[in-house]
C-alpha cells in the first residue's frame, strides 16, 4: 500500500509556489544578462571553426603567455611592454609604444600549410606609427628572403626632424602607394622577387573598435572592415613559404630575442619602437581559407 503523502496547508502551498515563480524569474534574468555563446552572435564568431588555424582571444588575466584556441594550440609569448586590458570580446592585449611591447611564437610548418589565407581581428588604435607602418601580424623579416605577409596599417612616415629619428626605411617600399590609418596587407610572392602590397579604401578611426580582415586565394587580396567588403585587388601568385615566425604587434629583428634573464626580451641594438603598435588587440585569427564574410561582425 502505497504511503500517503502528507498535506500541505494553504499558506505552505502559496509559498512554495512563490518560491518556484521565483526561481523561474531569477533563471530567466540571468540568461538576459550573461547570454551564452549560442545566443550571442558576435561571441559565437569568435570561436574557432573547421578553418581556423590558430585563434588568439587574449582573455587571459595576467602574465605574458597568450593561449591558442585553435586546434594546434600554438601559444604566443608576450614581451613585458604589454598587459591585459579590456576588450571588445573579454579581455584584450594591449600593446605600447615601447621595443619590448610584441607577442611572437617561432616558425610552424602549418603556418605554410595552405594556398589560401585570412588574418582578422579586433583592434583599438590610440595612434597611427610615427614611422612607415604598424603591424598586427607579419611573418616578415630582415634576414635573407625570409618573407611571406605582413598585416599592418600605414603609419604618417615622418621625417626628421619632427620624427625623433630617421626609419630604418624596412618598409618604406611598401607603403609607397599608401595613406596613414590605411590597412596594408604585403605578400612574397613565391615565384617573384619584389613583394606586392595593397590598402584599404577606408582608414581606420582612433579610439574605437573595429573589426579588420585581410584574405587572399590565390587571385584576389580582399579588405574586410567591420566585416563588409572594402576594396579588392587581383593579384594571382602564391605567398611564399618561409621560415618566418610569427611577430605581432611590433616589427623587429626577431634574432634579437633572448629570454635569459628569464622574460623574453630584445637584448642588443637599437631599442626605439620604430614599429611598435600602440592600443589593443583583440581576437586574432588566422585561416586557411579567404573568408567572404565575418558572421556577427557587423556593426
Amino acid at each position: 500500500m502505497t504511503p500517503a503523502l502528507p498535506r500541505r496547508s494553504a499558506p505552505e502551498a502559496r509559498a512554495g509556489v512563490a518560491l518556484l515563480i521565483a526561481g523561474l524569474l531569477t533563471a530567466v534574468s540571468c540568461a538576459h544578462q550573461a547570454p551564452s555563446f549560442a545566443t550571442d552572435p558576435t561571441r559565437a564568431a569568435s570561436l574557432p571553426d573547421s578553418v581556423t588555424v590558430c585563434l588568439w582571444r587574449f582573455d587571459e588575466n595576467a602574465g605574458v603567455r597568450c593561449y591558442d584556441s585553435g586546434p594546434f594550440r600554438i601559444d604566443l609569448t608576450a614581451g613585458d611592454g604589454t598587459r591585459v586590458g579590456y576588450g571588445r570580446l573579454g579581455n584584450a592585449r594591449e600593446f605600447t609604444r615601447v621595443i619590448d611591447s610584441f607577442a611572437v611564437t617561432p616558425y610552424n610548418p602549418i603556418f605554410d600549410n595552405s594556398a589560401e589565407i585570412t588574418i582578422d581581428a579586433w583592434v583599438y588604435p590610440h595612434a597611427f606609427g610615427q614611422y612607415e607602418l604598424t603591424p598586427i601580424a607579419a611573418r616578415w623579416t630582415e634576414e635573407g628572403n625570409i618573407k611571406s605577409w605582413m598585416f599592418a596599417i600605414v603609419g604618417s612616415n615622418l621625417q626628421p626632424p619632427v620624427a625623433s629619428l630617421a626609419s630604418p626605411g624596412y618598409h618604406n617600399v611598401l607603403v609607397l602607394n599608401g595613406s596613414e590609418g590605411q590597412l596594408l596587407f604585403a605578400y612574397q610572392p613565391a615565384d617573384a622577387n619584389r613583394p606586392r602590397a595593397f590598402f584599404s579604401g577606408q582608414r581606420l578611426l582612433l579610439e574605437r573598435w573595429t573589426h579588420v580582415a585581410a584574405s587572399f586565394d590565390g587571385s584576389v587580396v580582399r579588405f574586410y572592415i567591420d566585416g563588409t567588403l572594402d576594396a579588392q585587388y587581383a593579384t594571382p601568385g602564391r605567398i611564399q613559404a618561409s621560415r618566418a615566425p610569427l611577430l605581432v604587434g611590433n616589427y623587429f629583428d626577431t634574432r634579437r630575442l633572448s629570454n635569459f634573464s628569464g622574460e623574453l626580451q630584445i637584448q642588443t641594438g637599437d631599442d626605439n619602437p620604430y614599429y611598435a603598435f600602440e592600443g589593443l588587440i583583440d581576437n586574432l585569427r588566422i585561416s586557411s581559407t579567404a573568408r567572404t564574410s565575418f558572421p556577427g561582425i557587423a556593426r
